[in-house]
C-alpha cells in the first residue's frame, strides 16, 4: 500500500507522501479543474465543478429546493442546513455510483460551487435570485448553515466540501462581469461585502471561489490581497480556492491584465488559487517558460489534498448512501415544507385570503407564469421526477365542484402569444376568463429566462439584469384588464428578486420567489388557508429603480434596508399572516460587556382566531456612534408556531459581532456605547423597543 493511502497516518503526512510521489508532469495534471488521473498510483481523474445551489444540479434527477432566495424568505437557517444535508446525501450517492461506471466527469464530484453569498444590493441584478438576499448578517448566517449541512459536522470527514462564491464584491452588472471593475470603500468591504464569507469560512467552507471582477483595479483571482492577506492569513482559511469558470482567459481578454494565458495562470498561482478553472491550455506552458516552478505547484497542491483526503477520495468508499435516496419521498416532503415557509403575503385587503374553494363555483387562473415549469425552478437545478406547476396546484386544491378556467394573457416579455397572430391576441380571452369567475388569481412576473446568469437569460434586455422594476411586457396591462371586470384579484408575483407590483389593481397580492419543484402545492395551499404564511422578504421591494444610486455604483449609501431611508412599497422583512401576533415584555440587560453575547426575551402572542408562524426579529442601531453606521442591522431571528390565543416566552441571541462599528479606513471594533434594541414584524415596523450599554 501507497503510503499517501494509509489513513492511520496524520493528513499532513500523507500530503506530503503524495506529493513525493508524484512528477512534475502529474502535479502539472492537477492545476486545472479537470484533475487528471494517476493510472499508475490508481487514481482516477476529478472534476472539481459540481453544482447544488438548491438540490443536486446538472446531473440527474434530484430533489429541487426553492431557488436560494425563497430559502432566504423562510428566514429560517436550520431549514438552509437540512437543505444541506439532503445535498449531501444525494451527492454521494450519484457521486459513487458514477465512479462504479467510470464515469468521473463533470457535476459528478464531491466539491460543490455554493453557496452564493454575494449580497444582493441592488434589485435590477439577475443572479440575486441565487443568493440569500440583501442583508449580511442572514446572508452569513445562511451560507454557514449551508456549509454545516453539506459538509458535515466532522472537518477531517467530509460529506462533501461546499464553495461560497464569488469571492468578493460581486454583483453585476452581467454584461460587462468578466472585465468589471468594482470600487469599493474599505469601510463598505469590511461593513458589508465580505462578512458572510467570513461566516463561512468560520463554519468550515473548504473551498472559496475567486470573482471574475476585480476590486479596486485587481482582478478577484490575482488579488493576493483577498486570497491570502484576508482569506488566509486573517481568517486562517486552509481549503482550496478555485477560479470561476474562464477567469484566466478574461484576465487576457477583458482586464487586458496579462499578456497571455500561461501568464494568467501564473499570476493566479501567485496570488493564491489552488485550481484554475479554463477551458484553455496553458499549465504546461507556463511550467516549461519557467513563470512557475514545483513550489508553486506544492503550494497548490497541498490545498487541493487537504480537501481531498476530507472528502475521503484516496481512501476506501465508506458512507455510501443508496441511490434510492434521491428524491425519496422524505426528501421531496422537506422541499415543499421549505416552499411553505417561502412565500410571503404582500397585501390581504378585506381578507380577500384565504380562499374557501367550496364556497366558490369557479375561478381565473391567468398569467404567462400560471403553468411555467420554468418558475418553479430558477437556475442551477436538478431534473425533479415530478413538478407541480401553480395552475396544477390550484386545480388540486379547487377540487371537483369549483370550476378552474385557465387563460395564458400574454408571454412574460413578448407582445403575443402565437407568432403568426397579432399584438394582444390572449387579451380577450383572459378578460373573459376572468368574466365567468368569482375570483381571478393572476400569476405574473418573471422568469430565468428574463433575469439570470450572462448567457442563460437570453429574453433579458441587460444580459440578465434588470433595467427597470416594471411588470415586463403586456402584463401590467393584462392585470389592469382583469381588474377592470371588477373580481375580486388575486396578484401571485413569480420572481427571484423584488418588483414595484402594481399592487392597487389586487385585493390579495402574494410574492412567490421560485419554489422548487412543489412549487404549485405549496402556492395552492396557501391560498386556500391550509397553510397560514409566513415568509419574509429577504429584500427591500422599492417603488421604483428611479429611487436607487446607479447600478454600477458598489457604495452601499442609499441602498438596503441598512442605508436606504425613502419610502418602500414594502421593507426588508416584511410578510403578513392570516393571524395577527402581539408582542410584550421584552427582556433585555441594561448594559452589556463588548464581546459578550446579548441575551434577549420577549413574549409573543398569537392573537387571532388561526395557527400560524412567525419569524421573530431582532435588529440593533448604534447610537451617536463615532463613525457612519447602517440605520439598523438584523441580529438575530426565530421562527415560532403558535395556536389562537397561545403565548410563548421567545430567547434570542446576538452575536458580539452584531456590535462591531466599521471605520473609513476597515477597521471594526466593539466600542462602549449605546444601542437600540428592536423586535418586531420586519425592518419598519417594530413592535418593542429598549436600550442597552455597551460597556
Amino acid at each position: 500500500m501507497e503510503k499517501f493511502r494509509n489513513v492511520a497516518l496524520p493528513l499532513e503526512e500523507r500530503i506530503d507522501a503524495l506529493l513525493s510521489a508524484l512528477t512534475v508532469d502529474e502535479k502539472l495534471g492537477f492545476i486545472n479543474y479537470r484533475n487528471e488521473g494517476v493510472p499508475r498510483l490508481g487514481i482516477p481523474p476529478y472534476v472539481w465543478w459540481n453544482e447544488a445551489l438548491h438540490g443536486l444540479a446538472r446531473s440527474g434527477t434530484a430533489t429541487v429546493f426553492p431557488q436560494a432566495i425563497a430559502m432566504a424568505a423562510t428566514f429560517t437557517p436550520e431549514l438552509v442546513e437540512r437543505m444541506g444535508e439532503v445535498i449531501a446525501k444525494e451527492g454521494r450517492a450519484r457521486h459513487f455510483e458514477s465512479a462504479r461506471y467510470g464515469d468521473y466527469g463533470t457535476y459528478k464530484g464531491l466539491t460543490y460551487w455554493s453557496p452564493n453569498v454575494n449580497i444582493f444590493r441592488d434589485p435590477r441584478w439577475g443572479r440575486g435570485q441565487e443568493t440569500y438576499g440583501e442583508c449580511p448578517w442572514l446572508t452569513g448566517e445562511m451560507g454557514a448553515a449551508y456549509v454545516r449541512g453539506v459538509q458535515g459536522d466532522d472537518p477531517e470527514h467530509l460529506k462533501a466540501a461546499a464553495t461560497p462564491k464569488h469571492f468578493a464584491v460581486h454583483s453585476g452588472p452581467e454584461k460587462t462581469r468578466l472585465g468589471f471593475d468594482s470600487r469599493v470603500s474599505e469601510k463598505d468591504l469590511r461593513e458589508t461585502y465580505l462578512p458572510a464569507f467570513h461566516q463561512c469560512v468560520k463554519a468550515g467552507a473548504q473551498s472559496v471561489m475567486s470573482a471574475y471582477n476585480a476590486v479596486n483595479g485587481t482582478p478577484c483571482s490575482v488579488n493576493s490581497r483577498l486570497l491570502n492577506e484576508i482569506l488566509r492569513d486573517e481568517w486562517g482559511f486552509d481549503g482550496a480556492v478555485v477560479t470561476d469558470a474562464g477567469a484566466g482567459e478574461a484576465l487576457v481578454r477583458d482586464h487586458k491584465h496579462c499578456a497571455d494565458y500561461p501568464a494568467a495562470i501564473a499570476e493566479e498561482l501567485g496570488s493564491g488559487v489552488d485550481v484554475v478553472t479554463d477551458w484553455a491550455a496553458g499549465v504546461r506552458e507556463a511550467y516549461e517558460r519557467g513563470l512557475i516552478a514545483e513550489a508553486d505547484l506544492d503550494r497548490a497542491l497541498r490545498n487541493q489534498l487537504r480537501v481531498k483526503f476530507r472528502l475521503g477520495l484516496f481512501d476506501p468508499p465508506r458512507d455510501v448512501p443508496p441511490c434510492d435516496v434521491i428524491e425519496c419521498p422524505e426528501h421531496r416532503a422537506l422541499a415543499l415544507d421549505a416552499a411553505r415557509r417561502s412565500i410571503v403575503l404582500l397585501k390581504n385587503d378585506g381578507n380577500i385570503l384565504p380562499l374557501d374553494f367550496a364556497k366558490l363555483k369557479s375561478v381565473a387562473v391567468i398569467g404567462p407564469n400560471a403553468d411555467s415549469r420554468e418558475v418553479l425552478m430558477g437556475n442551477y437545478f436538478g431534473t425533479p421526477t415530478r413538478t407541480v406547476t401553480l395552475l396544477e396546484g390550484i386545480l388540486d386544491a379547487a377540487g371537483g365542484d369549483c370550476r378552474v378556467i385557465y387563460a395564458r394573457g400574454c408571454e412574460p416579455v413578448a407582445r403575443k402569444t402565437e407568432g403568426c397572430a397579432e399584438e394582444y391576441d390572449r387579451i380577450a380571452e383572459a378578460v373573459s376568463a376572468a368574466e365567468r369567475a368569482d375570483v381571478a388569481i393572476l400569476c405574473l412576473g418573471l422568469n430565468p429566462l428574463i433575469e439570470g446568469e450572462a448567457g442563460d437569460a437570453f429574453n433579458s434586455e441587460a444580459a440578465g439584469d434588470k433595467v427597470s422594476l416594471e411588470l415586463p411586457g403586456l402584463q401590467k396591462l393584462l392585470l389592469e384588464k382583469v381588474a377592470a371586470v371588477g373580481k375580486p384579484v388575486i396578484l401571485v408575483a413569480v420572481s427571484g428578486s423584488a418588483l414595484a407590483l402594481p399592487e392597487e389593481s389586487a385585493a390579495g397580492v402574494v410574492q412567490c420567489f421560485y419554489p422548487g419543484a412543489e412549487g404549485g402545492t405549496a402556492l395552492a395551499e396557501v391560498l386556500s388557508g391550509r397553510v397560514n404564511p409566513s415568509g419574509r422578504l429577504p429584500v427591500t421591494f422599492y417603488r421604483s429603480a428611479d429611487d436607487l444610486p446607479p447600478f454600477e455604483d458598489y457604495a452601499m449609501a442609499g441602498r438596503t434596508y441598512r442605508f436606504f431611508g425613502g419610502e418602500v412599497l414594502h421593507p426588508f422583512g416584511f410578510g403578513l399572516s392570516y393571524t395577527e401576533f402581539r408582542y410584550s415584555g421584552l427582556s433585555v440587560p441594561g448594559r452589556i460587556a463588548a464581546g459578550e453575547p446579548l441575551k434577549v426575551a420577549v413574549g409573543v402572542e398569537n392573537t387571532g382566531k388561526r395557527a400560524g408562524e412567525t419569524v421573530v426579529q431582532l435588529y440593533v442601531a448604534a447610537l451617536n456612534p463615532p463613525t457612519r453606521a447602517p440605520q439598523k442591522q438584523l441580529a438575530a431571528v426565530k421562527r415560532i408556531s403558535l395556536k389562537p390565543g397561545e403565548t410563548r416566552q421567545v430567547g434570542l441571541e446576538v452575536k458580539p459581532e452584531s456590535f462591531l462599528l466599521t471605520f473609513d479606513d476597515g477597521e471594526r471594533k466593539l466600542l462602549p456605547g449605546a444601542w437600540r434594541i428592536e423586535v418586531g414584524h420586519d425592518s419598519r415596523r417594530s413592535a418593542a423597543t429598549t436600550e442597552i450599554e455597551l460597556i
